[in-house]
């Protein structure tokens, strides 16, 4: 391996041992990325250390998946409670029906209207 910074103080030499697949793959993207061999290994260590701490960027289309099932959930718990309501209403509803308090059941007496408001209607 080349390794442009051994000048570095604060480095300390390790050495590795790699499968030669490990190593092909790695000169792969060293080179694509325009780094050297050790450079890559560095940052490779790194981002692994990065990781393993839960220190690490999640992909943009992570992020927008976790987004859309957040969204979802929201949707989920509107629905839910909407159901709720409708429920409970309808239930209050058919309470009401067979409780009685229906003013279609009291007494009629022949007038359109009773008490003192339609009597004071009809004397005005």
């Amino acid at each position: 391996m080349t390794d442009n910074i051994d000048n570095d103080p604060k480095r300390i030499r390790k050495s590795v041992r790699l499968h030669p697949d490990t190593v092909v793959t790695a000169n792969h993207w060293a080179r694509k990325l325009g780094l050297t061999e050790t450079e890559y290994l560095v940052a490779a260590i790194e981002e692994k250390n990065l990781r393993m701490s839960g220190d690490f960027d999640i992909p943009h289309l992570g992020i927008q998946r976790l987004n859309q099932l957040i969204d979802e959930v929201h949707a989920l718990s509107t629905n839910a409670a909407n159901l709720e309501r409708v429920t409970t209403s309808g239930f209050s509803s058919i309470i009401r029906l067979t409780q009685g308090d229906n003013y279609l059941h009291d007494p009629e007496d022949g007038e359109l209207a009773s008490g003192t408001s339609a009597s004071a209607a009809a004397g005005a």
